[in-house]
């Protein structure tokens, strides 16, 4: 009975995350619970028994994502101008973050910068090793710090989020704030 009962709920896990997926691709972070329920076939209490916090969710949504970043920047770690694989590497969470909706709110810090949350602390694993060569080599000044550089990309993602083309005002802004306000 036990087993048939775990089969129970990692199917009803699995469907429950395709359905969240498909919900946050939609509305993205303010994706309902209470929809993902019934579009699921399951009552709001398994969703929340799987997903206790709206993070959770939106974290196992973006895991797949995440990992993809995390791959991309081992990829490019010692690779060429550390500067250029900094900037290539944030570019690309910049874009993930606009084209997965509740992304950026899966990266949100609230009070307690990478602590708790999985997919910002992978993140920051994955893109120590970029900034750290970038500083070493002179390319970022000392003290920017991964967590500095996700918290600006989730601000610029979230104000741009409502723009008619959000993908490329998010990366003229990512892009002025790299270059600053010099000519």
């Amino acid at each position: 009975m036990a087993d048939s009962q775990r089969a129970d709920a990692r199917r009803n896990y699995a469907r429950i995350l395709a359905v969240a997926e498909a919900e946050v691709a939609a509305h993205g972070s303010a994706a309902s619970l209470e929809q993902i329920a019934r579009t699921a076939g399951v009552g709001s209490a398994t969703v929340r028994r799987h997903f206790p916090t709206r993070r959770a969710l939106l974290e196992a949504v973006s895991r797949e994502r995440i990992e993809a970043l995390c791959a991309r920047a081992r990829d490019l770690t010692g690779v060429g101008d550390s500067r250029d694989a900094l900037l290539a590497w944030l570019s690309d969470v910049v874009a993930y973050s606009v084209a997965a909706r509740g992304l950026a709110a899966a990266l949100a810090f609230d009070g307690d910068p990478v602590h708790d949350n999985s997919c910002a602390s992978a993140l920051e694993n994955a893109g120590n090793p970029l900034l750290h060569q970038a500083i070493q080599d002179g390319a970022v000044r000392q003290g920017v710090t991964v967590t500095d550089l996700i918290t600006l990309i989730v601000g610029i993602v979230l104000a741009t989020e409502h723009y008619p083309d959000p993908v490329a005002h998010a990366d003229r802004l990512f892009r002025l704030a790299v270059a600053g306000l010099n000519p």
